[in-house]
């Protein structure tokens, strides 16, 4: 079975979006500790309120959208996030995410049920838009 959705609100907090980080070699995920690029799969990166400009502008990395949004439903950490971004699945491959194709999550549709894996088995393939997510499932027989 397949699902898709989509998150749309508009909120203050979206109003202050953070560029995306890229991701390094030796990056580890916030909520689990492995090594983010060891895994395939699209990754999630956050930026919440912080006490000081500093922590504000620190990101915490995920190695897969499925841990990014187990610590962010936690409502301690749902109420201080500032800025939620994932990869634009429809721009690379799997294997390879491109951090050039950072989104704003609010903003991106997630399929549930994908027959990819992530870090963590499986994950939330993430998409820009609707109508590309569709043209990878109809036109290119893309399984998700």
């Amino acid at each position: 079975m397949l699902s898709i959705v989509g998150c749309s609100q508009e909120t203050e907090q979206q109003k202050m979006l953070h560029q995306a980080v890229a991701i390094e070699s030796g990056d580890e995920c916030h909520l689990c500790g492995m090594l983010i690029s060891n895994f395939p799969g699209p990754k999630g990166e956050w930026f919440r309120n912080g006490v000081t400009e500093a922590d504000g502008n620190a990101v915490k990395k995920f190695c897969s959208t499925r841990d990014m949004f187990s610590f962010y439903l936690d409502p301690e950490n749902t109420r201080n996030v500032t800025s939620i971004l994932v990869h634009d699945m429809s721009k690379a491959p799997w294997d390879a995410p491109n951090d050039g194709y950072f989104v704003d999550a609010h903003k991106a549709w997630f399929v549930v049920n994908s027959s990819q894996k992530g870090a963590m088995g499986k994950t939330l393939a993430s998409f820009l838009n609707k109508v590309t997510l569709k043209h990878l499932q109809v036109n290119l027989a893309v399984k998700y």
